[in-house]
């Protein structure tokens, strides 16, 4: 298989499209690239670039034409994605968008897909709304959503006999998250103690901290607290600080980034649901980008360059698929459509568009030579193991 090397394929991710020809097939990555969400960006746009070599077995040609990958910094801003967007359709002349980083921005970006009449595969943002009540038929997602996170970890630490309480902050991201965990958790036997929530800016966790021992500490069996978080913050360090195993409380959250795993190492034996994590999955596409990002940024790839990838396979396979990137044809396409990933195999929900995906459960795993935690795989969470509500009501 013949491949670009990563340098010549980002030298056809063009930042305008001036040097693309008409006839070139133009792909707009809208993404944070400055700003809170720049390392999440960053991945996103590698991982495409990556994808797309692969796809291509490194042509970078598609339906007879070459691909252009046009980029745009939306800063994770609301407004500034809605206008990078509307000109990548409008003046670029993209056949098909990729993004963003931001949910809020990636949120504004939907009427501007219907608007114009295109495809927009959103990739990294998890908001339910996204494939939810804000949902329109010109959006796929290759990205998981909130309620996948939440669904897949309540599948794998809830058990008959489990106590849990829950933290989160004190938003829709927070409260989402934990209604879809407790949806899910009564499904497992597991029971609910408590759940709080706190402000997004809280770094003082011994009074909420307090509250959680109390609600479980004279629970028999098994007794747990999961934490869903965004940010700053790093409530698990501040809980573990407060001895919880004194009352032989156990801390429990989801996979994330390799640099905020590095918290994790703290928690060794800690169980969780994660989307991605290099070591995991075991298939061909994520052998070669694991072999291939190793060797060419002497480091593994981390969630969202799996993400990127997988949109990358998605846009691919749609293409192919409808031998055009007519939007109609490509809505016809995609619908229902499997697709492979490095996490293997995707599905697009023909009801909502989302992505239906495997997940993973891990076990935290202390490595002297990793500046991060190791998730160890308990077993893979397929997509038969979680149900996942459509929540677009159309």
């Amino acid at each position: 298989m013949r491949h670009l090397s990563l340098v010549a394929a980002a030298a056809l991710a063009l930042t305008g499209a001036v040097a693309a020809k008409a006839d070139d097939l133009k792909i707009a990555l809208i993404y944070g690239k400055t700003g809170p969400l720049e390392a999440y960006a960053k991945q996103t746009e590698t991982g495409l670039m990556m994808g797309l070599e692969y796809a291509t077995k490194g042509t970078m040609m598609l339906d007879g034409r070459k691909i252009v990958v046009i980029t745009k910094d939306d800063q994770s801003k609301p407004d500034l994605s809605k206008a990078a967007l509307a000109e990548a359709y409008q003046d670029d002349g993209a056949d098909i968008a990729i993004g963003t980083s931001s949910s809020a921005a990636a949120l504004a970006d939907l009427p501007v897909a219907e608007e114009n009449k295109k495809i927009l595969i959103v990739e990294p943002a998890v908001a339910d709304q996204i494939t939810g009540e804000k949902w329109n038929r010109y959006i796929f997602r290759t990205g998981r959503n909130s309620s996948q996170d939440a669904i897949s970890n309540a599948v794998a630490i809830g058990k008959p006999g489990v106590t849990i309480a829950t933290l989160a902050q004190d938003y829709a991201f927070g409260r989402d998250g934990v209604a879809a965990f407790k949806e899910a958790l009564g499904k497992t036997g597991a029971t609910l103690a408590a759940e709080e929530y706190v402000p997004t800016t809280t770094t003082d966790f011994t009074a909420v901290g307090q509250r959680l021992f109390d609600a479980l500490k004279d629970k028999p069996g098994k007794k747990i607290i999961w934490v869903v978080w965004a940010g700053g913050g790093d409530p698990l360090t501040k809980l573990q600080d407060m001895d919880p195993k004194r009352y032989g409380i156990e801390l429990s959250t989801g996979g994330n980034i390799l640099p905020a795993l590095a918290a994790y190492k703290r928690l060794p034996g800690m169980e969780g649901a994660t989307y991605y994590y290099y070591d995991i999955p075991k298939n061909p596409i994520n052998d070669w980008l694991v072999t291939e990002h190793q060797k060419r940024l002497n480091a593994p790839p981390d969630f969202f360059t799996a993400g990127g990838f997988s949109a990358a396979m998605a846009v691919v396979t749609a293409v192919q698929k409808a031998k055009s990137t007519d939007t109609e044809k490509l809505i016809a396409a995609m619908e229902g459509m499997e697709f492979d990933t490095p996490k293997g195999k995707m599905m697009f929900r023909k009801e909502d568009h989302q992505a239906l995906q495997s997940m993973y459960h891990f076990k935290v795993k202390v490595d002297p030579n990793l500046a991060w935690a190791a998730l160890e795989p308990v077993r893979e969470l397929k997509i038969e193991d979680m149900t996942i509500p459509i929540k677009n009501k159309k």
